[in-house]
């Protein structure tokens, strides 16, 4: 009995546009169905993924000795910063209507704080896993937006910005290997 309820749910859900909101986008419903987020929505997740990134990346460079790694977190760091700026802008100009979150979200904070409690061998693995982890999240936010988002520009900011963000992933599964 419970399934169909959980069945019908989803089904209400997906047919009704109103309710595939923040909700929907938190719980990773909307990407195991493909829908586009809302625009506050995707501004939300990109701008606390790249939080995310700079300062995961900015501990790799404290704490790690390997050079793929290093150059990894250092290109991290320069490429989500400019893509931060370059929302942040885009929301300044008034082309967006949406705000900047102050912070990360709960979770990226959670992995954030996982990554300063180890160090040598398991910092590198866990930096590496996340690495592969959130950018897999964030070609997933950035393809279902710019496929099907709601503003045209910054649909195309997330067109012109995905093949990085997939450049990305692909060095985080060679960091993997």
């Amino acid at each position: 009995m419970k399934t169909i309820f959980t069945a019908v749910g989803v089904a209400i859900a997906l047919s009704s546009p109103v309710l595939a909101q923040s909700a929907a986008e938190k719980t990773g419903v909307n990407s195991v169905m493909g829908v586009s987020p809302k625009t506050e929505d995707f501004v939300t997740e990109a701008a606390s993924s790249d939080m995310f990134e700079i300062e995961a990346s900015k501990l790799a460079l404290e704490r790690s000795q390997d050079t793929a790694t290093r150059s990894f977190a250092q290109q991290m760091i320069t490429d989500h910063t400019k893509t931060s700026e370059e929302l942040k802008a885009m929301i300044t100009s008034g082309k967006i209507k949406a705000t900047v979150p102050a912070s990360m979200t709960s979770g990226q904070q959670n992995m954030l704080d996982d990554l300063k409690k180890v160090k040598g061998d398991d910092f590198a693995k866990l930096y590496h896993s996340e690495q592969e982890d959130t950018h897999e999240d964030a070609v997933d936010l950035f393809k279902r937006y710019s496929d099907r988002g709601e503003n045209a520009d910054l649909k195309a900011w997330a067109a012109k910005t995905r093949p990085g963000l997939e450049h990305h992933l692909m060095m985080a599964k060679d960091l993997n290997k």
